[in-house]
């Protein structure tokens, strides 16, 4: 069974153009053709890749985030309680107010207590600046090797810049090695990204100086940023990729299933290329007025930093309101010909002193 779906998905018709076969890529000992079977050696390089990755994050991150002053936040802990442990755990991080209400009923506890221990509970759960620097600082260390690693690869091959010499050489132009392991390098150091995928903390790699609290730097990268990924998305993109691959290859070889296939996933990420733009162009235009950047959405701000100063204010407004009340109610038994019972006191040991 597993034989005879990997002989039909893999049929020639599919993938290859029209009069080339499979038996046209075979390897020699001078030439290499990329094989189906080359895309399993990403899986065991993405599991060496997490080794590195969390190797990388205790040993040169965490100490570099302690060096550059990025400390983390000292959040109260939430006190034990099995009920709402087995709420938090089982049923909703954010009860509702019905939930609430029930909770308190079954904890004997004040319903603004309860709200706060879920909100300490979430905070909690929330990740440490430090972990959100090192993983930025991972992400930014193989982005930057990876740029380089691939201007590289081009300065080295020439003919990968002529598309025309690359259609027309194709399949007799073998995989050169060092193209061969920078794409297995890609693959592998993405499949990685979907392995830690439930435990990463999803940040830009420039996020690691909004952490060490360098706005300004943060601010020039984004424009920086901005002016790259509309360059490369919006001109270079559509011009070198989507020309050769919907245009110039029907020049060369027929239409088959594979062409169909690879420019629909092209126009798509094409489609997200312009989506993406329109975000950072609202960005920019608001950073041109505003002359900062606003706040990212993705931010995930602790609630504690809001949530408990209000609550910290409206104990203060009680407090006020009480003393307020005090001071009325004394003033009003003053204005009666009374005095407060401690001033009596006072005056009558002031008298027992005289006697």
């Amino acid at each position: 069974m597993a034989r005879s779906l990997y002989e039909w998905l893999w049929q020639h018709e599919f993938w290859l153009p029209p009069g080339i076969t499979w038996e046209d890529m075979q390897e020699s000992e001078d030439t290499h053709y990329p094989q189906p079977r080359d895309l399993l050696l990403s899986i065991p390089f993405a599991l060496i890749l997490v080794v590195i990755r969390c190797a990388f994050e205790r040993a040169i991150a965490l100490p570099l985030s302690t060096k550059l002053g990025v400390r983390d936040k000292q959040r109260p802990k939430a006190q034990p309680n099995p009920v709402l442990e087995t709420f938090y755990s089982t049923r909703r991080k954010n009860p509702k107010e019905g939930e609430l209400l029930n909770l308190a009923k079954q904890c004997d506890l004040p319903v603004r207590k309860v709200e706060k221990w879920f909100r300490r509970r979430r905070n909690m759960d929330r990740p440490s600046l430090s972990k959100k620097f090192s993983e930025a600082c991972w992400r930014f260390t193989f982005y930057i090797i990876s740029f380089f690693t691939g201007l590289a690869v081009l300065y080295d091959k020439p003919w990968l810049w002529d598309h025309r010499e690359c259609w027309t050489g194709y399949p007799q132009q073998p995989l050169q090695p060092s193209l061969f392991w920078y794409y297995m390098l890609e693959l592998s150091f993405y499949w990685s990204l979907v392995f830690t995928l439930p435990f990463d903390v999803k940040r830009k790699p420039t996020k690691i100086f909004n952490y060490m609290k360098w706005k300004k730097t943060c601010d020039s990268l984004f424009m920086i940023f901005s002016a790259v990924f509309l360059i490369s998305r919006l001109i270079i993109y559509p011009y070198t990729v989507l020309y050769n691959t919907y245009y110039y290859s029907m020049e060369i070889f027929q239409p088959f299933f594979g062409y169909y296939f690879v420019n629909v996933l092209l126009i798509i990420l094409q489609l997200l290329h312009v989506f993406w733009s329109c975000l950072i162009i609202h960005m920019v235009y608001k950073f041109i007025l505003q002359g900062t950047m606003e706040k990212d959405m993705r931010s995930d701000t602790e609630e504690s930093d809001k949530d408990e100063e209000r609550d910290k204010i409206r104990e203060k407004e009680k407090n006020g309101i009480t003393c307020f009340s005090n001071v009325t109610s004394n003033g009003y038994i003053q204005r009666n010909g009374s005095e407060p019972l401690d001033n009596r006191a006072h005056h009558a040991n002031g008298h027992a002193k005289e006697r």
